[in-house]
Protein backbone atom coordinates (compact mmCIF):
# COMPACT_ATOMS: atom_id res chain seq x y z
CA UNK A 1 0.00 0.00 0.00
CA UNK A 2 1.44 3.06 -1.16
CA UNK A 3 1.80 5.66 1.65
CA UNK A 4 -0.57 8.76 0.79
CA UNK A 5 0.12 12.54 2.07
CA UNK A 6 -2.55 14.47 4.26
CA UNK A 7 -4.20 16.29 1.00
CA UNK A 8 -4.23 12.97 -0.73
CA UNK A 9 -6.28 11.53 2.50
CA UNK A 10 -8.02 14.42 2.48
CA UNK A 11 -8.93 14.23 -1.63
CA UNK A 12 -12.48 13.57 -1.33
CA UNK A 13 -13.62 15.96 0.75
CA UNK A 14 -12.23 19.42 -0.59
CA UNK A 15 -13.45 21.91 2.20
CA UNK A 16 -12.13 19.80 4.72
CA UNK A 17 -9.21 19.45 2.86
CA UNK A 18 -8.50 23.32 2.35
CA UNK A 19 -9.66 24.29 5.78
CA UNK A 20 -6.84 21.95 7.62
CA UNK A 21 -3.86 22.60 5.17
CA UNK A 22 -4.19 26.20 5.34
CA UNK A 23 -4.51 25.79 9.16
CA UNK A 24 -1.56 23.98 9.17
CA UNK A 25 0.32 26.43 7.25
CA UNK A 26 -0.29 29.06 9.58
CA UNK A 27 1.02 26.99 12.25
CA UNK A 28 3.94 26.34 10.88
CA UNK A 29 4.27 30.09 9.63
CA UNK A 30 3.57 31.36 13.22
CA UNK A 31 0.42 33.03 11.96
CA UNK A 32 -1.79 33.15 15.30
CA UNK A 33 -4.12 35.05 13.80
CA UNK A 34 -5.03 32.50 11.18
CA UNK A 35 -4.25 29.48 13.49
CA UNK A 36 -7.13 28.12 15.84
CA UNK A 37 -5.96 26.03 18.92
CA UNK A 38 -9.91 24.37 19.63
CA UNK A 39 -11.67 23.37 17.03
CA UNK A 40 -15.00 20.68 16.38
CA UNK A 41 -15.87 18.26 13.85
CA UNK A 42 -19.20 17.54 13.47
CA UNK A 43 -19.97 15.11 10.82
CA UNK A 44 -22.41 12.07 10.15
CA UNK A 45 -21.60 8.25 11.61
CA UNK A 46 -18.73 7.19 9.84
CA UNK A 47 -17.85 10.45 7.61
CA UNK A 48 -14.21 10.43 9.22
CA UNK A 49 -14.06 12.88 11.62
CA UNK A 50 -11.41 11.25 13.70
CA UNK A 51 -9.32 10.60 10.87
CA UNK A 52 -9.01 13.61 9.50
CA UNK A 53 -8.29 14.93 13.03
CA UNK A 54 -5.08 12.65 12.86
CA UNK A 55 -4.42 13.55 9.39
CA UNK A 56 -5.11 17.31 11.25
CA UNK A 57 -2.49 16.00 13.99
CA UNK A 58 -0.01 14.59 11.26
CA UNK A 59 0.18 17.90 8.83
CA UNK A 60 0.99 20.07 12.43
CA UNK A 61 3.76 17.62 13.06
CA UNK A 62 4.99 17.15 10.30
CA UNK A 63 8.85 17.67 9.26
CA UNK A 64 8.95 17.89 6.00
CA UNK A 65 10.60 21.12 4.81
CA UNK A 66 9.06 21.36 1.45
CA UNK A 67 5.69 19.44 2.04
CA UNK A 68 2.89 19.94 4.68
CA UNK A 69 1.89 16.34 5.77
CA UNK A 70 3.92 14.61 3.55
CA UNK A 71 2.66 11.05 4.75
CA UNK A 72 6.45 9.61 4.79
CA UNK A 73 8.47 10.90 7.84
CA UNK A 74 8.42 9.17 11.25
CA UNK A 75 6.67 12.30 13.18
CA UNK A 76 3.41 11.90 9.79
CA UNK A 77 3.34 8.16 10.39
CA UNK A 78 3.03 7.88 14.15
CA UNK A 79 0.29 10.98 14.09
CA UNK A 80 -1.92 8.87 11.45
CA UNK A 81 -1.42 5.96 13.36
CA UNK A 82 -2.64 7.60 16.50
CA UNK A 83 1.01 6.50 18.41
CA UNK A 84 3.21 9.88 18.37
CA UNK A 85 4.07 10.56 21.57
CA UNK A 86 2.62 14.43 21.57
CA UNK A 87 -0.28 13.01 20.57
CA UNK A 88 -3.39 11.88 23.11
CA UNK A 89 -5.96 10.06 20.44
CA UNK A 90 -8.66 9.93 22.93
CA UNK A 91 -11.23 7.19 22.12
CA UNK A 92 -14.29 6.41 24.91
CA UNK A 93 -15.08 3.15 26.04
CA UNK A 94 -18.48 4.19 28.56
CA UNK A 95 -21.30 5.64 27.56
CA UNK A 96 -19.93 9.24 29.06
CA UNK A 97 -16.07 10.60 29.42
CA UNK A 98 -15.58 10.68 32.74
CA UNK A 99 -14.96 14.18 34.52
CA UNK A 100 -12.18 12.85 36.37
CA UNK A 101 -10.78 11.21 33.64
CA UNK A 102 -10.76 14.77 32.17
CA UNK A 103 -9.12 16.23 34.80
CA UNK A 104 -6.74 13.49 35.59
CA UNK A 105 -5.54 12.93 32.17
CA UNK A 106 -6.73 15.14 29.45
CA UNK A 107 -6.07 18.19 31.17
CA UNK A 108 -2.44 17.34 31.83
CA UNK A 109 -1.82 16.11 28.74
CA UNK A 110 -2.96 19.26 27.51
CA UNK A 111 -0.76 21.42 29.23
CA UNK A 112 2.51 19.86 28.51
CA UNK A 113 4.58 21.04 26.07
CA UNK A 114 5.69 18.98 23.07
CA UNK A 115 8.57 16.38 23.63
CA UNK A 116 9.15 15.83 19.83
CA UNK A 117 7.13 17.47 17.23
CA UNK A 118 6.26 21.24 17.17
CA UNK A 119 2.84 20.74 18.66
CA UNK A 120 0.92 18.62 20.94
CA UNK A 121 -2.74 17.53 19.91
CA UNK A 122 -5.72 16.35 21.73
CA UNK A 123 -7.72 14.10 19.62
CA UNK A 124 -10.97 13.21 21.54
CA UNK A 125 -13.42 11.06 19.72
CA UNK A 126 -17.54 10.76 20.59
CA UNK A 127 -16.88 14.10 22.44
CA UNK A 128 -20.62 14.55 22.54
CA UNK A 129 -19.86 11.61 25.61
CA UNK A 130 -19.04 14.87 27.80
CA UNK A 131 -21.40 15.42 29.95
CA UNK A 132 -22.17 18.57 31.62
CA UNK A 133 -19.03 17.94 34.80
CA UNK A 134 -16.83 16.86 32.27
CA UNK A 135 -17.31 19.59 29.27
CA UNK A 136 -16.62 22.03 32.67
CA UNK A 137 -13.79 20.38 33.68
CA UNK A 138 -12.71 21.16 30.22
CA UNK A 139 -13.86 24.25 29.39
CA UNK A 140 -10.98 26.41 30.76
CA UNK A 141 -7.75 24.20 28.83
CA UNK A 142 -10.37 24.80 25.47
CA UNK A 143 -10.61 28.51 26.23
CA UNK A 144 -7.05 29.42 27.11
CA UNK A 145 -4.72 26.11 25.59
CA UNK A 146 -1.14 26.37 25.86
CA UNK A 147 0.88 28.22 22.95
CA UNK A 148 1.47 24.98 20.94
CA UNK A 149 -1.05 22.99 22.17
CA UNK A 150 -4.18 22.21 19.78
CA UNK A 151 -7.48 20.09 20.87
CA UNK A 152 -9.54 18.22 18.28
CA UNK A 153 -13.35 17.46 19.72
CA UNK A 154 -14.72 14.86 16.87
CA UNK A 155 -19.06 14.32 17.18
CA UNK A 156 -21.37 12.40 15.45
CA UNK A 157 -23.68 15.26 14.37
CA UNK A 158 -24.78 17.17 11.59
CA UNK A 159 -25.82 19.95 13.65
CA UNK A 160 -22.94 21.20 15.68
CA UNK A 161 -25.53 22.71 18.13
CA UNK A 162 -26.13 19.21 19.98
CA UNK A 163 -22.80 19.47 21.16
CA UNK A 164 -22.06 21.14 24.57
CA UNK A 165 -22.64 25.01 23.77
CA UNK A 166 -20.27 26.29 26.40
CA UNK A 167 -17.32 24.12 24.57
CA UNK A 168 -19.07 24.92 21.23
CA UNK A 169 -18.59 28.58 21.48
CA UNK A 170 -15.06 28.48 22.05
CA UNK A 171 -14.32 25.99 19.07
CA UNK A 172 -13.84 26.56 15.46
CA UNK A 173 -16.35 24.62 13.92
CA UNK A 174 -15.72 21.88 10.80
CA UNK A 175 -18.20 19.96 9.32
CA UNK A 176 -16.69 16.78 7.60
CA UNK A 177 -19.09 15.12 5.30
CA UNK A 178 -19.55 11.22 4.79
CA UNK A 179 -17.03 10.41 2.18
CA UNK A 180 -18.34 9.24 -1.28
CA UNK A 181 -19.05 5.78 -2.40
CA UNK A 182 -16.70 5.35 -5.06
CA UNK A 183 -14.17 6.48 -1.73
CA UNK A 184 -15.14 4.02 -0.06
CA UNK A 185 -14.77 1.18 -2.51
CA UNK A 186 -11.54 2.79 -2.85
CA UNK A 187 -10.96 2.26 0.40
CA UNK A 188 -11.98 -1.11 0.71
CA UNK A 189 -10.63 -2.57 -2.26
CA UNK A 190 -6.82 -1.10 -1.83
CA UNK A 191 -6.77 -1.22 1.88
CA UNK A 192 -9.02 -4.55 2.88
CA UNK A 193 -8.61 -6.24 -0.59
CA UNK A 194 -12.04 -6.88 -1.29
CA UNK A 195 -13.48 -7.62 -4.76
CA UNK A 196 -15.01 -4.26 -5.79
CA UNK A 197 -18.54 -5.61 -5.77
CA UNK A 198 -18.27 -6.54 -2.13
CA UNK A 199 -16.82 -3.39 -1.57
CA UNK A 200 -19.87 -1.59 -3.28
CA UNK A 201 -22.60 -3.77 -1.70
CA UNK A 202 -20.34 -2.73 2.05
CA UNK A 203 -20.66 0.99 1.02
CA UNK A 204 -24.33 1.04 0.04
CA UNK A 205 -25.29 -1.12 3.76
CA UNK A 206 -23.37 1.16 5.93
CA UNK A 207 -24.58 4.55 4.17
CA UNK A 208 -20.58 5.39 3.15
CA UNK A 209 -19.77 4.31 6.83
CA UNK A 210 -16.15 3.57 6.17
CA UNK A 211 -15.37 1.40 9.89
CA UNK A 212 -18.78 -0.55 9.37
CA UNK A 213 -18.06 -1.38 5.88
CA UNK A 214 -14.45 -1.95 6.50
CA UNK A 215 -16.06 -4.58 9.27
CA UNK A 216 -19.07 -6.17 6.70
CA UNK A 217 -16.04 -7.00 4.28
CA UNK A 218 -13.66 -8.82 6.86
CA UNK A 219 -15.88 -10.91 9.00
CA UNK A 220 -17.85 -13.47 8.46
CA UNK A 221 -20.40 -12.80 11.78
CA UNK A 222 -20.37 -9.23 10.57
CA UNK A 223 -22.65 -10.17 7.72
CA UNK A 224 -24.39 -12.50 9.27
CA UNK A 225 -25.31 -10.45 11.75
CA UNK A 226 -26.57 -7.78 9.00
CA UNK A 227 -28.27 -10.54 7.48
CA UNK A 228 -30.71 -11.41 10.57
CA UNK A 229 -31.43 -8.60 11.47
CA UNK A 230 -32.81 -8.05 7.71
CA UNK A 231 -34.63 -11.30 7.32
CA UNK A 232 -36.65 -9.97 10.68
CA UNK A 233 -38.17 -7.90 8.47
CA UNK A 234 -39.51 -10.58 6.39
CA UNK A 235 -40.10 -12.62 9.77
CA UNK A 236 -42.85 -10.49 10.87
CA UNK A 237 -45.39 -11.98 9.06
CA UNK A 238 -44.80 -15.59 10.44
CA UNK A 239 -45.96 -15.65 13.76
CA UNK A 240 -43.84 -17.44 16.61
CA UNK A 241 -41.09 -17.88 13.81
CA UNK A 242 -40.23 -13.23 14.50
CA UNK A 243 -40.18 -14.04 18.44
CA UNK A 244 -37.70 -16.92 18.00
CA UNK A 245 -35.74 -15.14 15.68
CA UNK A 246 -35.27 -11.51 17.89
CA UNK A 247 -34.13 -13.81 20.58
CA UNK A 248 -31.82 -15.54 18.79
CA UNK A 249 -30.49 -12.17 17.25
CA UNK A 250 -30.24 -10.32 20.69
CA UNK A 251 -28.22 -13.08 21.80
CA UNK A 252 -25.91 -13.02 18.76
CA UNK A 253 -25.15 -9.20 18.50
CA UNK A 254 -24.36 -9.72 22.91
CA UNK A 255 -22.18 -12.20 22.18
CA UNK A 256 -20.59 -10.27 19.24
CA UNK A 257 -20.11 -7.38 21.26
CA UNK A 258 -17.79 -9.53 23.85
CA UNK A 259 -15.98 -11.62 21.49
CA UNK A 260 -14.92 -8.38 19.80
CA UNK A 261 -12.99 -7.23 23.24
CA UNK A 262 -12.59 -10.61 25.44
CA UNK A 263 -9.04 -10.72 23.89
CA UNK A 264 -8.74 -7.09 24.75
CA UNK A 265 -10.43 -6.73 28.05
CA UNK A 266 -8.19 -10.28 28.94
CA UNK A 267 -5.17 -8.71 28.14
CA UNK A 268 -5.82 -5.81 30.09
CA UNK A 269 -6.90 -7.63 33.57
CA UNK A 270 -3.47 -9.88 32.87
CA UNK A 271 -1.47 -6.80 32.81
CA UNK A 272 -2.80 -5.52 36.03
CA UNK A 273 -2.76 -8.78 37.73
CA UNK A 274 1.03 -9.09 36.36
CA UNK A 275 1.71 -5.42 37.89
CA UNK A 276 0.38 -6.09 41.44
CA UNK A 277 2.60 -9.25 41.65
CA UNK A 278 -0.53 -11.91 41.99
CA UNK A 279 0.93 -14.83 42.05
CA UNK A 280 3.71 -13.73 44.37
CA UNK A 281 4.77 -16.16 47.34
CA UNK A 282 6.49 -15.13 50.63
CA UNK A 283 6.35 -12.48 53.34
CA UNK A 284 3.84 -9.66 52.68
CA UNK A 285 2.62 -11.34 50.05
CA UNK A 286 -0.67 -11.85 51.67
CA UNK A 287 -0.92 -8.17 52.65
CA UNK A 288 -0.15 -7.02 48.98
CA UNK A 289 -2.77 -9.80 47.28
CA UNK A 290 -5.37 -7.88 49.82
CA UNK A 291 -5.07 -4.58 48.95
CA UNK A 292 -4.94 -5.71 44.94
CA UNK A 293 -8.09 -7.23 45.13
CA UNK A 294 -9.57 -3.46 45.20
CA UNK A 295 -7.74 -2.55 42.22
CA UNK A 296 -9.15 -6.35 40.11
CA UNK A 297 -12.44 -4.90 41.59
CA UNK A 298 -12.43 -1.48 40.21
CA UNK A 299 -11.16 -2.87 36.74
CA UNK A 300 -14.07 -5.74 36.73
CA UNK A 301 -16.73 -2.57 37.10
CA UNK A 302 -15.16 -0.40 34.67
CA UNK A 303 -14.88 -2.96 31.87
CA UNK A 304 -18.57 -3.94 32.71
CA UNK A 305 -19.38 -0.55 31.99
CA UNK A 306 -17.75 -0.57 28.79
CA UNK A 307 -19.31 -3.65 27.70
CA UNK A 308 -22.98 -1.78 28.49
CA UNK A 309 -21.83 0.41 25.95
CA UNK A 310 -20.37 -1.45 23.21
CA UNK A 311 -23.54 -4.07 23.73
CA UNK A 312 -25.73 -0.41 23.06
CA UNK A 313 -23.78 -0.11 19.98
CA UNK A 314 -24.19 -3.18 18.46
CA UNK A 315 -27.91 -3.23 19.29
CA UNK A 316 -27.62 0.08 17.36
CA UNK A 317 -26.37 -1.21 14.61
CA UNK A 318 -28.64 -4.70 14.30
CA UNK A 319 -31.69 -1.51 14.64
CA UNK A 320 -30.06 0.15 11.96
CA UNK A 321 -29.78 -2.17 9.52
CA UNK A 322 -33.15 -3.30 10.07
CA UNK A 323 -34.56 0.59 9.74
CA UNK A 324 -32.86 0.17 6.32
CA UNK A 325 -35.08 -2.29 4.56
CA UNK A 326 -38.13 -0.41 5.44
CA UNK A 327 -36.26 2.89 4.20
CA UNK A 328 -35.54 0.96 0.99
CA UNK A 329 -39.65 -0.13 0.86
CA UNK A 330 -40.90 3.48 0.89
CA UNK A 331 -38.31 4.90 -1.74
CA UNK A 332 -39.61 1.77 -3.89
CA UNK A 333 -43.18 2.33 -2.99
CA UNK A 334 -42.86 6.25 -3.66
CA UNK A 335 -41.18 5.51 -7.48
CA UNK A 336 -38.40 7.79 -5.74
CA UNK A 337 -35.03 7.80 -8.15
CA UNK A 338 -32.55 6.92 -5.00
CA UNK A 339 -30.33 3.94 -4.46
CA UNK A 340 -31.07 1.40 -1.75
CA UNK A 341 -29.45 0.82 1.24
CA UNK A 342 -29.29 -3.27 1.15
CA UNK A 343 -29.48 -3.44 -3.37
CA UNK A 344 -29.02 -7.56 -2.20
CA UNK A 345 -32.44 -7.23 -0.11
CA UNK A 346 -34.02 -5.58 -3.38
CA UNK A 347 -36.48 -8.34 -3.41
CA UNK A 348 -37.34 -8.27 0.64
CA UNK A 349 -37.75 -4.49 0.06
CA UNK A 350 -40.42 -4.69 -3.19
CA UNK A 351 -42.80 -7.37 -1.03
CA UNK A 352 -43.09 -5.48 2.36
CA UNK A 353 -43.75 -2.09 -0.01
CA UNK A 354 -46.30 -4.11 -2.04
CA UNK A 355 -47.75 -5.27 1.49
CA UNK A 356 -47.77 -2.99 4.11
CA UNK A 357 -49.06 0.63 3.27
CA UNK A 358 -47.35 3.95 3.40
CA UNK A 359 -48.83 5.21 6.96
CA UNK A 360 -47.70 1.43 8.04
CA UNK A 361 -44.06 1.84 7.05
CA UNK A 362 -43.88 5.35 8.84
CA UNK A 363 -44.83 3.13 11.88
CA UNK A 364 -42.31 0.67 11.26
CA UNK A 365 -39.40 3.24 11.59
CA UNK A 366 -41.28 4.90 14.56
CA UNK A 367 -41.36 1.17 15.97
CA UNK A 368 -37.40 1.14 15.64
CA UNK A 369 -36.92 4.12 16.56
CA UNK A 370 -38.78 3.60 20.08
CA UNK A 371 -36.59 0.27 20.16
CA UNK A 372 -33.36 3.03 20.13
CA UNK A 373 -34.77 5.13 22.98
CA UNK A 374 -36.09 2.20 25.02
CA UNK A 375 -32.42 0.94 24.98
CA UNK A 376 -30.90 4.06 26.24
CA UNK A 377 -33.20 4.28 29.11
CA UNK A 378 -31.92 0.81 30.52
CA UNK A 379 -34.51 -1.51 29.15
CA UNK A 380 -33.56 -5.00 29.09
CA UNK A 381 -32.77 -5.75 25.07
CA UNK A 382 -34.91 -8.87 24.61
CA UNK A 383 -37.90 -6.56 26.43
CA UNK A 384 -37.50 -3.36 23.45
CA UNK A 385 -36.61 -5.82 20.98
CA UNK A 386 -39.86 -7.99 21.47
CA UNK A 387 -42.00 -4.95 21.91
CA UNK A 388 -40.47 -3.41 18.77
CA UNK A 389 -41.59 -6.71 17.12
CA UNK A 390 -44.96 -6.33 18.39
CA UNK A 391 -45.67 -2.69 16.99
CA UNK A 392 -43.77 -3.76 13.46
CA UNK A 393 -46.73 -6.77 13.29
CA UNK A 394 -49.20 -4.05 14.14
CA UNK A 395 -47.67 -1.62 11.68
CA UNK A 396 -47.64 -4.54 9.16
CA UNK A 397 -51.61 -5.38 9.54
CA UNK A 398 -50.31 -8.85 11.43
CA UNK A 399 -52.94 -10.39 13.06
Amino acid sequence: MTTRSVSERLAGTPSVRDTIMSAAQAARLGDGYAMTHAWLFTGPPGAGRSQAALAFAAALMCTNPDEIGCGRCENCRQALAGTHTDLLHVVPQRVNIPVAYVRDTIVPQASRLPTVADWRVIVIENADRLNTDAADALLKTVEEPPEHTMIIMCAPSTDPRDFPQTLRSRCRHLYVPAPAEDEVVRILVEEEGAAEHDARLAAAATMRHVGRARLLVRSDKVQQRRSMAINLAELVFHGAQAFQAVSALVKAAESEAVEAHKAEDEAERAKLENALGMGAKGKGSAKALGGAAASIKALEEEQKKRGTRRKRDMFDLVLVDLAGVYRDAMMLQSGADLPLIHPDYEGLAREIAERVSPEGLVACQEAIAQCRLRLTQQVQPAVAFNGMLGHLRLACNVS
